[in-house]
């Protein structure tokens, strides 16, 4: 496959449904909320999933909800045909306002700028979860968390399972996993049927793991290596698996890890950066023996290998950096490990 040269071919490759995705889809009758929508992976979810509904005839099924605080992030769900409602999800007020649905996706929190706003991160990751708990009790919710919630682990392992503790280091972990604490409480209540979904990484050309490595080794920018491994996942590879958990859904809630199916060395991804880019990449810090990591082995057995490769990835940013692709200039500040953002 080409690399995409522009937005929209990058958009299109990473929202193409499969027929997995679609048979999925199938098995969720009436109407689809996604909320927290304007995110980074927010678009590219709502648009495969208008894809496959669309393939179903059922096109109409879907709202994007988000406070869509820009025009800038409303543009693309309006050229994509999606219908749209504007709502801040913290406010009780405007929660009440939102249409209850038979399926949800909860993609909304908050990560930067709160090292120092413990109030806002307990309002957006912890408080607010618990009003969409209430709000769509009878629903059957697909809840966005983060391999933050576990401890550190070594390499070794092979990442944290989802039967592993939890036990996150900062705030901002800690936060997240309130989060899932009020979709639990709620589906224990409410016999609300849930599946929580821990990320770790999403790639897009624009963003992620790579992309920050990739950039830093472009520019010469000494690479911290204190965390030095991380698990990624190609943006599309996560989104078809989470548009295909829904079947999942159960009370307690189904936890699922998406990722990769690699633990990846940072020094070693740097290396291999630098032969794409022509550069001799530098190092700062010593690898510390642990850090967070996530076992994909559940996912896998149930939607099989991630199809998109590590080598594929590699290619495609280099492609896309040298070529003067786009950035969202936002850093996932995956080397921090105090968990302050």
């Amino acid at each position: 496959m080409n690399c995409p040269s522009t937005i929209g071919e990058l958009d299109e490759i990473i929202t193409r449904p499969t027929e997995q995705v679609r048979a999925a889809i199938e098995l969720c009758p009436g109407p689809i909320t996604v909320l927290g929508a304007a995110g980074k992976m927010g678009f590219h979810l709502c648009l495969m999933l208008k894809r496959a509904l669309s393939q179903l005839d059922r096109e109409h099924d879907l709202v994007a909800v988000s406070r869509f605080s820009t025009a800038n992030s409303l543009i693309p769900f309006q050229e994509a045909k999606i219908r749209t409602l504007v709502a801040d999800l913290s406010e009780s007020e405007q929660i009440d306002t939102i249409p209850v649905t038979p399926w949800v996706f909860f993609l909304a929190g908050i990560k930067f700028g709160t090292a120092d706003n413990p109030a806002l991160l307990d309002r957006m990751n912890s408080q607010m979860p618990k009003l969409v708990a209430a709000r769509f009790a009878n629903s059957s919710i697909v809840a966005m968390s983060t391999g933050c919630v576990y401890s550190f682990t070594t390499p070794g392992t092979g990442g944290s399972k989802e039967s592993d503790p939890t036990d996150p280091p900062g705030v901002y972990a800690q936060s997240c996993l309130d989060r899932e604490t009020a979709f639990i409480e709620g589906s224990l209540s409410h016999h609300t049927r849930c599946v929580l979904i821990r990320l770790n990484y999403s790639i897009d050309l624009r963003y992620g793991v790579l992309v920050d490595i990739a950039q830093q080794v472009l520019t010469n920018t000494p690479i911290n290596i204190e965390t030095g491994f991380a698990n990624v996942i190609w943006q599309g590879d996560a989104i078809q698996q989470i548009l295909r958990s829904p079947p999942l859904a159960d009370s307690p809630p189904f936890v699922l890890n998406v990722t990769g199916s690699n633990t990846l060395s940072v020094r070693e991804l740097a290396l291999a950066f630098g032969k794409r880019l022509n550069r001799s990449p530098t190092f700062s810090g010593t690898e510390s023996n642990n850090c967070w990591l996530s076992n994909n082995s559940l996912a896998r057995n149930l939607f099989g290998e991630p199809a998109t490769d590590l080598e594929q990835m590699m290619d495609w940013i280099s492609h896309w950096l040298l070529s003067g692709g786009p950035s969202l200039n936002k850093p996932t500040h995956f080397q921090t490990r105090d968990g302050k953002y």
